[in-house]
């Protein structure tokens, strides 16, 4: 699909945006190895979270959606059935990842691969440690899906995460679920943290001691209802679509504040966006609140080390920003682009380019020139959603029409993305 983009005046309005995806993920596998029915009020409607149901229904979770909330009917950590053909994790590398933990353990054969996309994505990450578990995972050349996992039981490990990675750290933990012994994941860097939170709030005995979390085995999962914050990433679009235009003035309601998460605030804080944040308290463990942001002048800046791992899934969006800025934006230290829906380095330079602004890359980084202009393009979603997000947002500050070619990739997290967009036009 075709999307055409035409430059906004200024943007302004309050919205509420779609429930958060990690989260959303976490809370539906939990549930359904639960007991009792969970109720998930604000669950992500994007389809990546669509395939992590579509999988749990495959292996017998009853699960009903009235597009509200999600309610799932827990079948315990031992109910769960052989589905009868191949798990589809469709574009989602967080469905594939996480719910191998919970495969590894069952005592059946089960197979779960993706689209063409996904099946370029590598395992290797997750099937070291799995492996070290007791599990028998074959992948394709070794590290690429469709995985073929056979269950077998599990013993707790002590392991450090050898690059920062949320999904790794879950996949581990959920596997530690059915383990003999305790499991123990060990972090050189912060990644979210939804997991540990999600695993207390449904009763698991977990403990964190600074950077070191410890899983008790077999717990008895209890169902419960839980309300979704909205998604800090998808408000990232938001945010700088904001900081672009002119006379901009936006609210997004209750969105996740999670400290794993909110790195992005911080960043954008220090280029100097004009952020104000309000009406924070906690639900089911996890912080929420309202942010406010107005147009304001970026200077830009340098995104390394622990800053670029906090906010990887944000760096494209980022990029366009950093591209208006006033002193342009470098960014180190993020080789996980490459490996992401699509090469994001790549993608992200292409279509800076097509835009007029002279972007370059290296291996693990890339540099945005400031104070350019974006001129109207074509560009391409690259069939990533992030990207074609990213690039909707730049067309809004751009001097014409633009077009985003394949803009249908936004609907793996956002569904609603253009036109919730568009309902903030205030030309």
């Amino acid at each position: 699909m075709d999307k055409i983009i035409f430059p906004a005046q200024r943007l302004a309005g309050v919205v509420r945006l779609p429930g958060d995806k990690s989260i959303s993920h976490r809370y539906a596998m939990l549930a359904a190895i639960a007991e009792g029915v969970s109720r998930l009020e604000n669950f992500s409607t994007g389809a990546d979270c669509g395939s992590t149901l579509a999988c749990l229904r495959e292996m017998g979770v009853p699960i009903a959606s009235d597009n509200v909330t999600v309610s799932i009917t827990g079948v315990g950590l031992n109910g769960l059935q052989a589905a009868a053909r191949s798990l589809d994790a469709g574009n989602s590398g967080s469905t594939i990842r996480m719910l191998s933990g919970i495969l590894a353990a069952q005592p059946f054969q089960s197979e779960i691969s993706g689209d063409a996309s996904l099946k370029r994505r590598p395992m290797g990450r997750i099937l070291d440690p799995l492996t070290k578990m007791g599990a028998n995972i074959e992948a394709r050349d070794g590290n690429f899906p469709p995985l073929r996992i056979r269950g077998a039981p599990l013993r707790g490990i002590d392991y450090q995460l050898p690059v920062p990675s949320a999904q790794v750290k879950t996949a581990i933990l959920l596997a530690g679920l059915y383990a003999q012994g305790p499991t123990t994941v060990r972090e050189s860097v912060p990644t979210r943290d939804h997991t540990e939170i999600a695993l207390r709030e449904f009763g698991a005995g977990i403990q964190v001691q600074g950077q070191c979390i410890r899983l008790e085995p077999r717990p008895a999962l209890r169902a419960g209802s839980f309300f979704v914050p909205s998604d800090l990433s998808s408000a990232a679009f938001f945010l700088v679509a904001a900081l672009l235009i002119p006379g901009s003035d936006v609210v997004i309601k209750g969105v996740g504040l999670n400290r794993t998460r909110s790195t992005l605030l911080d960043v954008l804080l220090s280029m100097g966006a004009e952020l104000a944040i309000s009406q924070v308290r906690h639900c089911h463990g996890e912080p929420i609140g309202d942010v406010a942001v107005r147009s304001s002048p970026i200077r830009g800046g340098v995104i390394q080390g622990a800053t670029t791992a906090a906010v990887i899934d944000e760096i494209p969006v980022l990029a366009v920003l950093g591209a208006s800025s006033e002193n342009g934006l470098v960014i180190e230290n993020a080789a996980e682009l490459r490996v992401k829906e699509s090469d994001r380095i790549a993608t992200v330079v292409d279509n800076l380019q097509r835009m007029g602004v002279k972007a370059r890359a290296w291996q693990d980084g890339l540099e945005i020139p400031g104070k350019s202009r974006f001129h109207a393009a074509e560009m391409d979603s690259f069939g990533d959603h992030r990207i074609a997000m990213a690039f909707a947002v730049a067309a809004l500050a751009a001097d014409g029409p633009s077009v985003i070619h394949r803009a249908e990739a936004a609907s793996v997290s956002f569904p609603e993305f253009y036109q919730m967009l568009d309902t903030l036009r205030a030309d």
